[in-house]
């Protein structure tokens, strides 16, 4: 595998596929997907598939990742909490667009390598936390911006919440894994604004009671 060659592949093909905003690009070019895989999947860190990376969890194709970080509309000086941090992929993409990223993982031990995996990248702006990512980091409210890697069955209010006004969330919703839409819902003083970016396909939110 010529890592160099194939993620400057990867790279054209997210400007492709819509994903042209030079900060997002810089970021994704910036943090090595390989080092976020299983062994077993390095041969594909390139690819725009997702691949597992245990617990029934996947890291999302490259192509989410830019559409909904581009989406997301990040500026540095915003904090932002993502839902879900799986191998830390996408938080390490986020954390070098904000000031301050909260991530939650239900799972201990994906969120351990995550760690490592901050640390040995030197981003020291991100927080952790252990927990039912559906009911969020009330402590930490309001946040600029909330990103969820995980399909809930609804747009979950209690994250809406905890969104500032003006703010925006990222999600995937839909429990049926062949109707997803990916929503980008903006917070404003009298309500939510609601866009549907497409189809996606995500692993279901679960809360500690069960899916939600």
């Amino acid at each position: 595998m010529n890592s160099a060659s194939d993620q400057a592949q990867m790279m054209a093909d997210l400007s492709r596929k819509g994903v042209t905003d030079k900060t997002v690009l810089d970021a994704i070019e910036a943090t090595p997907r390989q080092m976020f895989l299983p062994d077993l999947f390095q041969a594909q860190a390139f690819d725009d598939v997702a691949l597992p990376i245990g617990h029934h969890q996947t890291l999302s194709q490259p192509s989410v990742v830019g559409r909904m970080t581009q989406a997301l509309d990040i500026t540095e000086r915003m904090k932002v909490l993502e839902i879900g941090t799986g191998s830390g992929y996408q938080a390490a993409v986020l954390a070098r667009l904000c000031r301050r990223l909260y991530t939650m993982e239900r799972h201990p031990e994906l969120l351990k390598r995550a760690e490592e995996r901050f640390k040995h990248l030197g981003l020291v702006n991100i927080t952790t936390l252990t927990g039912d990512g559906s009911l969020g980091w009330p402590e930490q409210a309001p946040f600029e911006r909330i990103m969820v890697t995980a399909a809930a069955a609804d747009v979950p209010e209690v994250l809406l919440d905890q969104l500032a006004v003006g703010g925006v969330m990222i999600v995937p919703v839909g429990l049926d894994e062949n109707d997803q839409h990916l929503l980008r819902v903006k917070r404003n003083d009298d309500g939510i604004e609601t866009e549907d970016l497409g189809r996606t396909r995500f692993v279901p939110l679960v809360a500690d009671g069960g899916d939600v």
